[in-house]
């Protein structure tokens, strides 16, 4: 149960929202082979005060309409299985082309977390 947070700089449009949603979640199914109906993803909004997201870090310029999309997967999965790099391309490919994203103002990270796989691990979420 990979679980994908995305955060978003306050007042974009719902459909703008979805095709972010949508395109991370094709790109897990594509590339980390996630089941169909496997989908757990929060989408957050942030005032510019609180999405702090550095204009010009390693020299990419990136404007006040810059994204972080952070996937986090289960005990078990390691970056190496899951092509980190691959997914991340994957995934802000889609974003750019879906929402207009420039790719230089997409923030990846992809993680393996401690997280049970199963319904047990679900339980001790809630």
């Amino acid at each position: 149960m990979p679980v994908a947070r995305i955060d978003v700089p306050a007042g974009k449009a719902a459909d703008y929202r979805s095709a972010i949603r949508d395109t991370v979640y094709q790109a897990m199914i594509r590339v980390l082979k996630v089941p169909a109906d496997d989908r757990f993803q929060v989408i957050s909004e942030h005032s510019v005060a609180d999405l702090v997201i550095d204009p010009h870090y390693l020299d990419i310029e990136r404007s006040a309409d810059a994204i972080v999309i952070q996937v986090t997967l289960n005990e078990g999965r390691t970056l190496a299985d899951v092509s980190r790099r691959t997914f991340a391309g994957a995934h802000s490919a889609g974003a750019h082309r879906a929402a207009h994203i420039a790719l230089e103002h997409i923030v990846r990270r992809t993680s393996c977390g401690a997280h049970r796989s199963g319904a047990g691990a679900l339980a001790h979420m809630v």
